[in-house]
């Protein structure tokens, strides 16, 4: 017998205590997000209430060390967690995935005294973060960023604007990368940055086509004074703070899409079985099977490769180009399934009344963030055949 219904994804978890976690994530996506996604979206309502029992549940520090506040969960169990997350709403699956990679330079690389003072409140204490790379001037291009901080005693001095910032103007905390030397990489350093800091405004959120209940706007620093000691890691060394972030991060949108991707798949099922034309269901009719084999092969390969890069990650093995292949195998899938999601529904998928046609909208948004897909195959082809220009071998 053919399954009539959507069924729940059969997870390959490690441990026990990582089906419980999975478990109560499910719990509290059908009880508290999934029932009130739509109608916030539509909205463009911010469910901050939601991320302060996300934290006070512990899942705003899952891959981070228990000795801080996280919950030493390895990426792979993580991944699957926001996967889940994205499934019954992509603002809270990306807004946690974003908190995460805000965590990210504080965790990896501040000191014993800055991760005692500011990581256990970050990771389980209620706050939000949120990450400043991007520029007017510089999205894939980050390493012209223009941003500037100029020393001054003990304090440094920032100014400038940051773009496309998740979070931006609701944060309680900035990672920041802003230019304390010369042009080029090297000259970049990474800053904590609280979310009050005087002189740092936020601009209007952009009006986006999908994501409307995620804000994202841009952050003006109008001589924003921080301390050294917020300053992370050494002088200069941001940018590979940054990229190794970024490696991270873009698992995390990874496992998003395929949770939307996932959720489009079991709206799409739902409907063709339940739906009857010429006396049976449509999901008899062989055309619309074939696209909903290939929608949920698409979705099983990128689950596959998303797991198999976050495996290489827990290992401490290289894992930069299957990160840039599972972002941008996985998001790809997710245009293509939320797409053919709405084409099974027929009309009903492009109206408001059914999610599929939210789904798609924000799915484009993931072949965007952290990386447009092309960059993933530009540093997937220089992992491959070196730098361009250089010697290939």
């Amino acid at each position: 017998m053919p399954d009539s219904a959507p069924q729940t994804v059969d997870r390959d978890l490690p441990t026990d205590e990582s089906r419980q976690l999975i478990a109560l994530v499910r719990d509290i996506a059908q009880r508290e997000i999934a029932p009130h996604a739509g109608e916030e979206e539509e909205s463009g309502h911010f469910p901050r209430q939601l991320f302060t029992l996300l934290s006070k549940s512990g899942l705003l520090g899952l891959p981070y060390a228990a000795s801080h506040g996280g919950a030493d969960q390895p990426y792979e169990v993580y991944l699957q967690v926001l996967e889940e997350l994205a499934a019954a709403r992509l603002t809270v699956g990306l807004g946690v995935s974003v908190h995460t990679l805000a965590c990210h330079a504080l965790a990896g690389y501040g000191t014993e005294e800055q991760l005692a003072e500011w990581l256990p409140a970050m990771l389980g204490g209620g706050l939000l973060g949120a990450y400043c790379l991007s520029e007017p001037s510089s999205g894939s291009d980050a390493a012209s960023l223009r941003t500037r901080a100029v020393r001054d005693g003990d304090d440094w001095v920032i100014t400038g604007t940051k773009a496309w910032i998740t979070h931006g103007g609701i944060a309680d905390f900035y990672t920041v990368l802003a230019r304390t030397g010369s042009e080029g990489s090297r000259g970049i350093t990474a800053f904590l940055v609280p979310g009050d800091a005087e002189g740092l405004n936020a601009a209007a959120p952009e009006k986006k086509m999908g994501m409307k209940g995620s804000p994202t706007a841009q952050l003006h620093f109008d001589g924003v004074r921080v301390p050294d000691g917020r300053r992370l890691g050494e002088q200069g060394q941001g940018f590979a703070i940054a990229l190794s972030a970024l490696d991270s991060g873009r698992l995390g949108i990874a496992a998003c899409a395929i949770g939307i991707a996932q959720a489009a798949l079991d709206e799409a099922l739902s409907y063709a079985t339940g739906r009857r034309q010429f006396g049976r269901p449509v999901s008899d009719f062989q055309g619309l099977r074939f696209m909903l084999a290939d929608m949920a092969t698409r979705i099983e390969a990128g689950r596959a490769l998303y797991l198999a890069a976050a495996r290489l990650r827990d290992a401490g093995r290289p894992f930069s180009r299957q990160a840039a292949m599972a972002k941008l195998f996985c998001t790809d899938a997710a245009m293509a399934v939320t797409t053919d999601a709405v084409q099974v529904l027929g009309g009903y998928g492009y109206t408001a009344d059914f999610p599929v046609e939210r789904y798609m909208r924000e799915a484009k948004a993931l072949q965007i963030v952290e990386g447009t897909n092309q960059i993933q195959r530009m540093v997937i082809a220089r992992h491959l055949a070196g730098p361009e220009g250089g010697v290939t071998r």
